[in-house]
């Protein structure tokens, strides 16, 4: 067996209900003051509703900033890092999708160790110290509170990542009856972002590893068992939680063997046509997996054994099965199943492509390699 590092957030509390718990453990950490980063739509929900009582209680001071948006640019991590400072908090909260959770850990970085952000980009770079971090998620898709990545969008068709082990939170506080709320086509687009988390992971040409395969094979298993019925029937609370937990598990699994070219072909999408960020993954998954079949087909047939237990065929055979079902999960589930239908076309393909490219820390990671004219012809292709 190769050597390996595996490393995730410090501690884990999943339970219904267990939002209701977020100033217990803020005290528990020694914090007396908390900003809490959320977004608008959040504050809206009234999902935060439930933690806040209990910082009274227990006298804690707490602020809000609902400033995040989804794919942040740098502005937004400045802001909450302001308001982290404005505020003396000693303790930072990422409440909601992993927009709200990414922009967390970079306050909670930026706001203690003044480190400019421009000079965080990249792999092992951040440095430390930083602020107690807790992260509570309001989505099933991102797993951001399991990972040490922060994604910011740094101009048009650019994203830029911070990898660091300082962005692993302390605690993550897994609640499914926050989900519960989320429309369909949200539930849908960031269900597929977990399976993609999951595929990728799985079959990652970089740092996969005994551990990592267990926690993507669980997570997909979980995730394609509950994905339709967390669709269809949206208060189906164990649906909920096998989804909240298979994303977490993703997560788990691509902070150690990290993703590929699926979210490198999506991001481009992502940041200049502002199509969420599990939307344009799953756009673009299909097309992809048909790429890597060549190399990857005894992955592959092994991922649709967690899909379809007891599986029969050939290595071949359960391998075209698998991207035959996700090519279709999009349609099934009501979301755009093609990038023309979220306003691309063919004209917008060489400067996709060529974004693409720039994603070198995500391709590398491809089981097979990707070349701008690959990149082109695979856009065409989930045309």
């Amino acid at each position: 067996m190769p050597d390996f590092d595996f490393n995730t957030t410090r501690s884990l509390r999943v339970a219904r209900g267990g939002a209701g718990q977020l100033a217990d453990r803020v005290a528990e950490m020694g914090c007396r003051s908390v900003l809490i980063v959320t977004d608008a739509g959040v504050l809206r929900s009234g999902v935060l509703d439930c933690a806040l009582p209990a910082f009274a209680r227990l006298g804690l001071r707490h602020a809000v900033f609902s400033a995040v948006e989804a794919d942040p640019p740098a502005a937004v991590i400045h802001a909450a890092a302001s308001a982290v400072r404005d505020n003396e908090a000693d303790c930072v909260v990422g409440f909601g999708g992993g927009s709200s959770m990414d922009a967390a850990k970079l306050a909670a970085l930026l706001a203690r160790n003044g480190q400019p952000l421009a000079e965080a980009y990249g792999v092992g770079l951040a440095k430390g110290p930083r602020l107690p971090l807790i992260m509570v998620p309001t989505t099933a898709g991102t797993g951001s509170e399991v990972t040490p990545i922060s994604i910011v969008t740094t101009g048009p068709g650019e994203k830029k990542g911070v990898v660091s082990p300082l962005l692993l939170p302390d605690l993550a506080l897994l609640d499914a009856e926050l989900t519960l709320g989320l429309p369909s086509h949200v539930t849908a687009a960031t269900g597929i972002d977990a399976m993609v988390h999951a595929i990728e992971a799985f079959t990652s040409r970089r740092l996969k590893n005994t551990i990592s395969d267990c926690l993507a094979g669980q997570a997909l298993r979980l995730l394609s068992g509950a994905l339709h019925k967390a669709c269809h029937t949206p208060t189906d609370m164990r649906a909920r939680e096998d989804m909240l937990l298979g994303a977490c598990l993703a997560g788990m699994a691509f902070a150690n063997a990290p993703v590929a070219a699926v979210h490198a072909l999506a991001y481009p999408v992502g940041a200049r046509f502002h199509v969420p960020h599990g939307l344009s993954n799953s756009l673009v998954l299909a097309p992809v997996a048909r790429f890597n079949l060549p190399v990857a087909t005894p992955l592959y047939a092994q991922l649709y054994e967690f899909v379809v237990p007891g599986a029969t065929g050939t290595e071949r055979q359960k391998a075209e099965a698998l991207i035959t079902y996700l090519a279709g999960l999009a349609g099934e589930l009501g979301l755009p199943a093609r990038l023309r239908d979220v306003g691309i076309g063919e004209g917008d393909i060489p400067q996709l492509a060529s974004d693409a490219m720039m994603q070198t820390r995500l391709l590398v990671n491809n089981p097979r390699d990707v070349t701008e004219q690959d990149a082109a012809a695979l856009y065409l292709e989930a045309l």
